[in-house]
């Protein structure tokens, strides 16, 4: 099931995105969104009723697929890209967070912060996005707490990263974590295509079992450093490959069986 939250006028809800009957809105085969009468998070009886709407999808705008609390990200997950960042994939995890300002959603540019660096990366990601409330969670029970997946673009302003030596500034200018389009509830993470484009030109391309730390394994160590809500946002990693933007590029990221995250790269107001 894709699950997104998108704007139809002056309304902001969910939706079930699929592909239109004919019976309602959109020809046979299209894709429509279904908006739901409750909150995805929720846990009454309306968290996944339908409330009888629908769009035809080109009619709405997809926004971020949720607002979490935080995202936390993990760095150098993918043996190659930590080698081309100089050094050799790490014992454990390498968490940090990214601030819940740095979200926006597909279509939404991402803004060059200029006179405050010289140089920002795209950053392809598999995001897993949690479910309920959770603390201390077995690996082995992680899929009991994750709603679905989306795409992830963890934007990094390098130069600063290297100059600070943590990384909070790096990760954290607003519209540094583009999240979309959908959350797709039934992907398995396991063996999936990430592909990272660049104005058409493909920049990375790997499959999500090259993880160094699996989704399970990455779920459990967060949680057991800090409660997770509904909601919050997981980046597993990127894979090797990265490099610059520039003002008026077009970056994508597309992960088989989700879909594709596009953003504009735009000069900061």
């Amino acid at each position: 099931m894709r699950i997104a939250r998108f704007a139809a006028g002056d309304e902001v809800g969910y939706g079930v995105v699929g592909a239109a009957t004919g019976a309602g809105a959109g020809a046979a085969g299209e894709l429509v969104i279904a908006a739901l009468a409750g909150h995805p998070f929720g846990t009454g009886p309306d968290a996944i009723r339908l409330n009888g709407d629908s769009h035809r999808l080109g009619d709405v705008r997809l926004l971020a697929p949720v607002l979490p609390s935080k995202v936390i990200a993990i760095g150098r997950n993918y043996s190659e890209h930590a080698r081309e960042m100089g050094g050799e994939p790490p014992a454990e995890p390498v968490l940090f967070l990214k601030p819940s300002t740095a979200v926006c959603g597909p279509g939404d540019p991402i803004r060059y912060p200029e006179g405050l660096t010289e140089r920002v990366d795209y950053e392809g990601e598999l995001a897993v996005v949690i479910g309920r409330l959770c603390r201390e969670v077995p690996a082995s029970q992680a899929g009991d707490v994750i709603f679905g997946y989306t795409c992830a673009n963890d934007v990094t302003a390098r130069d600063l990263q290297a100059r600070d030596g943590q990384w909070a500034r790096a990760k954290g200018f607003d519209t540094f974590c583009p999240l979309g389009p959908w959350i797709e509830t039934a992907a398995d993470p396991a063996g999936l295509e990430l592909v990272t484009t660049v104005n058409g030109e493909v920049k990375q391309r790997a499959r999500t079992a090259e993880l160094v730390h699996g989704v399970a394994t990455l779920v459990a160590f967060a949680s057991n450093v800090m409660t997770l809500l509904p909601g919050d946002v997981l980046l597993t990693g990127t894979p090797a490959g990265v490099g610059p933007l520039a003002e008026g590029d077009e970056v994508s990221v597309t992960i088989e069986s989700i879909g594709t995250l596009t953003n504009p790269v735009l000069r900061r107001d």
